[in-house]
């Protein structure tokens, strides 16, 4: 009886929607170039794979080895919103649209609903 050869870090288990780094095996090993890239899960098979879609190409990958996978958490995406330093002068000017816009959203939410549109007749 033969044992399983185990990796050296535990498999993760990813879901559906999970934003992940992939480092395709075959060309890491091949020393090609292009070898690791941002990819979204798009299907959790019962086998333990998982098909993915590369962000930037929009590339399919199919039953990717969650060894060649980490988890990109939204804490580290949002970090920059999170220790932005707002009492700063012109901070503002150094953030992009999308965080002034989260943060506008998030003021208006912590005082009150936003006023809806008047009715139209």
């Amino acid at each position: 009886m033969h044992a399983k050869a185990r990796s050296t870090t535990e498999s993760a288990k990813f879901k559906v929607g999970d934003h992940v780094l992939f480092r395709d095996p075959s060309l890491f090993w091949a020393g090609k170039p292009d070898h690791t890239f941002v990819c979204r899960v798009e299907y959790v098979w019962l086998s333990g794979g998982y098909d993915l879609v590369c962000l930037n190409t929009r590339r399919k990958i199919s039953q990717a080895d969650s060894d060649y996978m980490r988890l990109l958490p939204a804490v580290d995406a949002m970090r920059d919103i999170d220790t932005a330093p707002l009492h700063a002068d012109g901070a503002a000017n150094d953030m992009t649209a999308a965080a002034l816009a989260w943060l506008t959203q998030q003021h208006a939410t912590a005082n009150g609903r936003p006023e809806l549109p008047a009715p139209r007749d």
